[in-house]
């Protein structure tokens, strides 16, 4: 997804600057430990009804464009 500029804001009045839906306070984090436990997308949508799956979508789409930007090495 391209346009997750359009989705994802990142405000330090709202969730202390956490990266979070545009228009909600729900943080891309939430969306991307619910998917980690094995959550659909299709469920995460349907426990928080504000989200649509193009807001998934970029929540991983923003995701991994912090992955290309830092690297963070794994323990040894």
């Amino acid at each position: 997804m391209q346009d997750w500029q359009e989705r994802i804001a990142i405000d330090p009045d709202v969730c202390h600057g956490k990266a979070c839906i545009r228009g909600t306070r729900i943080m891309v984090s939430v969306i991307l430990d619910n998917l980690a436990e094995g959550l659909s997308p299709e469920k995460i949508v349907e426990e928080y009804p504000p989200l649509t799956l193009d807001d998934i979508r970029a929540a991983i789409s923003y995701a991994a464009t912090l992955t290309r930007e830092e690297e963070i090495l794994p323990l040894r």
